[in-house]
């Protein structure tokens, strides 16, 4: 007998067992109906692209944890490390066939080499939505908008959404001579949170000097109202030349939109906040659950106008933002609101007879109709075992029929948490119970 092989998955891969799996899913349902409601639609890329392609604007650290080989035919190709590159791609092919300003979303799994923690893994799933085809503030806000909505229609409860300008940020760089320094300062600065103000410091310190450090973290550690902080950012980038520049005219206006909706306490401006890959040029942002801050941010973007133009000589500015769908859920369940029980379907019909499997089948597609899932047994065990076994797959209820003509004959309906049976019931009036039953 040949050897056995041992089962094993890579490290920061996972199987999904089914109430997982069944959680994942439901949570893509209201994410993906909360982008339609704003006028969003699907797109699906390939999960292979040519290296080229994902390096021409990756910069930073995800460089070096893109997963990259050789395929069979020499060619020198990698998984998508995102979802943003593989879309700027997509629009230079398909920009004839696309209607501007394009509001898509794109939910679909990537891939990085990078450390495994809690609610961070090697093989994870992002849910993107992006505008492009504008350079309006109010395409900046609907996203922001939409971060909040979709956040609060999947029940993450209260949110806090940290936005900054990269704009403005470079601006300040170049007062300081630092400009040229940007996409490492900039890769720093994104670390504060997770290794403090001390070793950004000292970093920064490296990079720029002790002087040049000390104006960073100032600007930086910039707080107060969001109408304050955005004051001193602008003093510091403007120094002596008074007045507002073209980045902080548009983070006003956001102030504005935000106020005319009434959703002004769910953004901070935070000059902290500037993603750390190279393509964002405007707005950037994330956003945090205050109950639980140490997992980090579970939704952020920003402007990328200058993305497109890898693939393409025209310029199409976009904005956009992307849900981690795995550290979203490992929130959720720390934060007990995702943790109820899941099913595929509710309801199973209990198998008398075997050769009774076409009618039962029948029956169920009767509650299908009706929009109630159903799940048909296939074994004539004792009924005392099907009421177990669809207990243990989570189902409410068991439609047991009678011995014979199972389509014509009352049913019997057991509520199982409460091991009690209703019978002598029509198929409509089980269906009724079923949907007017909490």
């Amino acid at each position: 007998m040949a050897d056995i092989i041992t089962p094993k998955i890579l490290k920061g891969f996972r199987d999904f067992l089914p109430g997982a799996e069944i959680k994942r899913r439901d949570l893509v349902e209201r994410i993906e109906k909360s982008f339609r409601s704003y006028g969003f639609v699907p797109i699906d890329t390939p999960v292979l692209e040519y290296a080229e392609i994902l390096l021409g604007k990756g910069g930073g650290e995800t460089e070096k944890q893109i997963y990259r080989f050789h395929d069979h035919g020499g060619r020198d190709v990698a998984l998508r490390f995102d979802l943003t590159v593989p879309f700027a791609r997509f629009l230079a092919e398909h920009r004839s066939e696309l209607t501007l300003p394009f509001k898509r979303y794109h939910i679909a799994k990537v891939w990085r080499g990078e450390n495994t923690q809690r609610g961070r893994y090697r093989e994870f799933t992002q849910c993107d939505f992006d505008i492009v085809g504008s350079d309006s503030p109010a395409a900046d806000f609907e996203i922001l908008l939409l971060m909040r909505d979709t956040l609060s229609a999947i029940g993450a409860g209260e949110v806090t959404i940290r936005l900054n300008h990269r704009g403005l940020f470079n601006r300040f760089l170049a007062k300081i001579n630092a400009g040229e320094k940007s996409p490492e300062i900039l890769r720093i600065v994104d670390k504060l949170a997770k290794i403090g103000r001390e070793e950004t410091g000292k970093l920064l310190g490296e990079l720029l000097g002790e002087a040049r450090a000390q104006t960073v973290l100032g600007y930086i550690e910039a707080h107060g109202s969001y109408e304050d902080t955005l004051r001193t950012m602008t003093r510091f980038a403007q120094g002596d030349t008074p007045g507002d520049t073209p980045e902080s005219d548009r983070l006003w206006m956001l102030r504005r939109f935000m106020e005319d909706t009434g959703t002004a306490a769910s953004f901070v401006l935070d000059p902290s906040i500037t993603r750390g890959l190279d393509y964002y040029t405007g707005v950037v942002y994330e956003t945090f659950l205050p109950g639980l801050p140490e997992i980090g941010s579970v939704c952020s973007g920003g402007r990328y106008d200058n993305l497109a133009g890898l693939y393409s000589r025209e310029k199409i500015p976009g904005v956009g933002s992307s849900i981690g769908l795995d550290r979203l859920i490992a929130a959720l369940e720390t934060l007990e609101k995702n943790t109820e029980k899941n099913t595929c379907a509710p309801l199973v019909i209990a198998c008398i007879r075997e050769e009774d499997a076409g009618a039962y089948q029948r029956l169920a597609g009767r509650f299908r109709e009706a929009g109630i899932a159903c799940e048909v047994f296939f074994e004539p065990k004792k009924l005392t075992q099907q009421f177990i076994l669809a207990e243990k797959k989570g189902a409410r209820w068991v439609a047991i029929p009678a011995g014979e003509a199972p389509l014509d004959s009352p049913l019997t309906l057991r509520k199982i948490a409460l091991r009690k049976d209703q019978e002598h019931l029509s198929w409509e009036e089980v269906a009724r119970i079923i949907q007017e039953t909490p």
